[in-house]
């Protein structure tokens, strides 16, 4: 192992370039060469490459979004695509790969592990939809945010005595939604996993009202619904509450990082290197009980995320 490259790929979330620095200074470190890939697999597949430096990863740890810049890539799924990126990992020399990102990100990296490439995958998504890991890079600042966003609404939510949705990101996985929703004590929460009634949120709504609660708040993992829009008129016209809806979208992505997010990114940067360096490959690196750990790519990729029944229970009952 005397060189080594690293991308980011797929969504974008933060504490990927404090993962990013800590590959590259790491790898330095321990003698390695480092080259960074830019533009996830896509850049892979046309060459996108620099050498990386201890200098080239200065000033960037507090930094949302990713230096190396991110995309999806079709052609990499393809076989004339996937053959263009082998060759690429050839002509430059590269003996491993360190891939941030999410699922498909790690799929990428199953693939290049079983053409034969030493591939190390590191979690970085704001989800946190990957069951092997207790936690993502990104996840801790996506709650942040959300829970900055619910400070500011509940605000003008109680001047006004009116119900607000707020919309955030999670089409199969309702963490970001249970975690600020319960930090931040929101009246429900509705999430893939434990589809709500829209009737159940009414009555919650109504029995608020009647004990003189001036607002409240509903969390709405964009993937618990079709259509949030509907969702709000459907209450408004059950319960008789005025309902307002924000939709956060992208703005759970930027940001400058949390400490528990650069510490976690930093940590598993360090670890995919010694791995790497250890001969192993077609691994993907996690956290359990605070512990940096890793497991075979495939084991990851084929568990199910399972709900937090626990803290979904207790939502519901200090929401009462």
């Amino acid at each position: 192992m005397k060189k080594i490259g690293v991308l980011t790929s797929g969504g974008d979330s933060p504490g990927m370039n404090a993962a990013i620095r800590a590959v590259v200074r790491s790898g330095i470190y321990h003698g390695l060469k480092v080259v960074g890939i830019k533009r996830g697999y896509e850049g892979l597949i046309h060459g996108d490459i620099e050498d990386m430096k201890i200098s080239s990863v200065a000033d960037i740890i507090h930094r949302g979004g990713t230096m190396l810049r991110t995309a999806r890539s079709e052609d990499f799924k393809t076989e004339e695509g996937f053959k263009k990126a082998i060759n690429v990992i050839n002509v430059f020399g590269i003996d491993g790969i360190i891939v941030i990102g999410g699922d498909g990100s790690f799929r990428g990296a199953q693939s290049l592990s079983q053409a034969g490439i030493p591939t190390i995958g590191i979690p970085g998504t704001i989800d946190n939809d990957l069951a092997y890991t207790d936690y993502t890079i990104g996840f801790d600042t996506a709650i942040n945010t959300v829970l900055h966003a619910i400070s500011n609404i509940r605000d003008t939510s109680t001047s006004h005595e009116r119900a607000n949705i707020i919309e955030v990101m999670g089409r199969h996985c309702g963490d970001i939604a249970l975690f600020s929703g319960l930090a931040g004590g929101a009246e429900s929460i509705m999430i893939p996993e434990d589809l709500v009634s829209v009737d159940e949120v009414c009555k919650k709504l109504i029995q608020g009202k009647n004990r003189g609660k001036l607002h409240s708040i509903i969390l709405l993992a964009e993937g618990a619904a079709e259509n949030s829009y509907d969702i709000k008129k459907e209450i408004e016209e059950k319960a008789g509450i005025e309902v307002r809806l924000t939709i956060l979208g992208h703005i759970q992505r930027g940001g400058s990082p949390t400490a528990f997010d650069r510490i976690l990114a930093s940590r598993m940067g360090g670890y995919a290197v010694d791995i790497l360096l250890q001969g192993k490959g077609s691994r993907v690196v996690g956290m359990k009980a605070n512990e940096i750990c890793d497991m075979d790519i495939s084991e990851a990729l084929s568990m199910k995320k399972e709900i937090h029944k626990g803290m979904y229970e207790l939502a519901q009952i200090l929401s009462r």
